[in-house]
């Protein structure tokens, strides 16, 4: 019975390890009914937080999904005229030529906790993450709190 348990144990490590595995289909803006003016105030503060961690003109994005919502399209629009070098999202990656300089991972979350007026972001850049908490008062999204990293 004891020789079972180690290799029971490594089997239950892996399937814990393969269920975190991240889809394309986790990340995106989950919000809806959103005004466009609220969205921009948003991408707007995301901006002005991930130009001072992750400055434009030195750091190149690879998004890991699709940009199909509207926040997205915002963000993304909003990066390049901001500087970032931003690669789009391709569902089989080709590898980065040799020479090029090394792309960091880029992913967002924005979502709205049901039955709440706050609304999330969370950027994950590699394998860290910043996140904030925004609330809604007569129509009008503003920040509640501080930027959370988590490295």
């Amino acid at each position: 019975m004891r020789e079972f348990i180690l290799p029971i144990l490594l089997l239950a490590g892996l399937a814990g390890c393969a269920a975190t595995t991240s889809k394309p289909e986790n990340y995106g803006s989950f919000v809806t009914g959103t005004s466009p003016a609220n969205q921009k105030a948003v991408v707007d503060d995301v901006m002005k937080r991930l130009m001072t961690t992750y400055p434009p003109a030195h750091t190149r994005l690879n998004l890991q999904h699709p940009t199909a919502d509207a926040f997205g399209a915002a963000l993304v629009a909003s990066m390049r005229t901001k500087g970032y070098a931003l690669g789009e999202y391709k569902a089989q990656a080709a590898p980065a030529p040799a020479g090029a300089t090394a792309a960091v991972n880029f992913a967002y979350v924005f979502d709205q906790p049901a039955g709440t007026d706050l609304h999330r972001v969370t950027l994950l850049v590699n394998n860290q993450s910043l996140s904030r908490v925004y609330e809604t008062k007569d129509g009008v999204i503003t920040p509640a709190g501080y930027w959370v990293r988590k490295e």
